[in-house]
């Protein structure tokens, strides 16, 4: 696919995405997941879809309960996201069917229920292989049990042959609830308006199409051309929940706010690389890193010195920020108001009333952008030309966010694509689900 293509389907598929006409489930403000306390997994393999129209050999785990939207005994690829109470004892049976052993582990979980293995090589000297029970391979079982003690983000993963089984999917996020209802670590210094998980990872094809195959690959060599955002590559970020034409990958990663809010992002990195995550529009404050809260001294609550403008996470790491947009000091009424008249929800009120500080010039003398709506303001439409499509149907401002690292904004070296996506200033009226 020519990379003129590709551009026009990012275009489109991303504007739809954020105007909900993506299908019959909208973007939602809610991060999706499964809210059980027991949960019966299968490793399995399949195959996901690229933007570019490639697809890729993963390992991946099923949920075999009913009630899971993404589908019953489906391969996700990253596995079901957990949503748990804090303090709920979790329960995981899982089974394998992959040619060799795979385990879980929970990293800052307690009580985990499964003793190490050693592997006893012919040298008879004992190898540690995983630091918990494995399932064994063509349908061998095991079972984990956990308290989710801390509130906060964390996740699971494979805890055998990590270079490869990670690599190729076996990984999924928990989010431990707090008894508090929109406070991420039960302290007002973690008050959220909404929420939203950015799950980052990224895939070497060439290691995918030798598992595939049954093939050795060298880890040394490890070169990804694939990066992604909740399992997903952009444009393919910007779709809804659950669409159809990605049935292994189920979440969007499409975010979408008022002005004035607060909403907490929870971002996970999963895949072999660090990745810079640059949020545009504002700074991004930190109050956690791998599910605990920063603290300042004696207990007083998060330290929110730390903020932002691009998040470096490292592998394996969890970090969560609050992030919050409006218009704060741009020196201009961003509704186009007079003095007169009165406030929006969530408006910057020290700018309120003043002009933008610039003549706008006739539209035949502008170039557009396919999401410009034809107004410089909030939820307004203007005059756009002849043949010029408004694609954005809220009239919402719209921010990119991405890795800061150029490559890793391809798909397959073809840009746009890879870990992208956008952020939605929509309009206070404009309803968000």
């Amino acid at each position: 696919m020519n990379r003129r293509k590709i551009q026009h389907i990012f275009v489109a598929l991303g504007v739809m995405a954020g105007s909900g006409l993506m299908g019959a489930n909208p973007a939602h403000a809610l991060i999706q997941g499964l809210t059980r306390t027991t949960y019966n997994f299968t490793a399995k393999d399949g195959y996901i879809s690229n933007p570019d129209g490639t697809q890729l050999y993963v390992w991946g785990f099923a949920d075999n309960d009913p009630g899971n939207p993404a589908g019953v005994g489906r391969l996700q690829y990253p596995g079901p996201t957990l949503i748990v109470a804090q303090g709920a004892t979790i329960t995981i049976n899982l089974t394998n069917l992959l040619p060799e052993p795979v385990s879980l582990t929970f990293p800052g979980q307690e009580g985990v229920t499964t003793p190490v293995l050693f592997d006893i090589n012919t040298d008879g000297i004992n190898d540690l292989r995983s630091l918990t029970r494995e399932a064994a391979p063509s349908g061998g079982t095991a079972s984990y049990t956990f308290v989710a003690s801390q509130p906060g983000t964390y996740y699971y993963q494979s805890g055998t042959h990590v270079n490869k089984q990670l690599a190729l999917g076996l990984f999924g996020v928990i989010i431990v609830r707090s008894a508090t209802a929109n406070q991420a670590y039960n302290h007002p210094d973690s008050l959220y308006n909404r929420e939203y998980l950015l799950l980052l990872s990224e895939m070497d094809d060439l290691q995918s199409i030798a598992a595939d195959n049954g093939l050795a690959y060298d880890t040394t060599s490890w070169e990804p051309g694939y990066w992604m955002i909740n399992g997903r590559s952009a444009s393919d970020t910007m779709a809804d929940d659950f669409v159809p034409y990605l049935p292994y990958q189920p979440y969007g990663a499409m975010v979408r706010m008022h002005p004035g809010e607060t909403i907490l992002l929870r971002i996970v990195n999963l895949g072999r690389d660090p990745h810079p995550f640059h949020t545009h529009g504002n700074h991004v404050k930190i109050i956690a890193r791998d599910g605990r809260l920063l603290k300042s001294p004696a207990g007083t609550g998060a330290d929110l010195a730390e903020s932002e403008f691009t998040v470096d996470i490292a592998p394996g790491q969890t970090i969560d920020g609050l992030f919050t947009w409006s218009a704060a000091g741009l020196g201009w009424d961003v509704y186009g108001h007079t003095a007169s008249q009165a406030l929006q929800i969530g408006e910057y009120g020290p700018d309120h009333g003043k002009p933008i500080p610039t003549g706008i010039p006739y539209f035949t003398a502008l170039l557009y952008g396919e999401w410009f709506s034809g107004s410089p303001f909030l939820g307004s439409s203007g005059e756009l030309p002849p043949a010029n499509p408004r694609l954005n149907d809220t009239n919402a401002f719209v921010f990119m966010w991405h890795s800061h690292r150029e490559s890793e904004m391809t798909n397959k070296n073809d840009f746009p694509g890879g870990m992208m996506t956008m952020l939605m200033i929509e309009a206070p009226w404009v309803p968000i689900p």
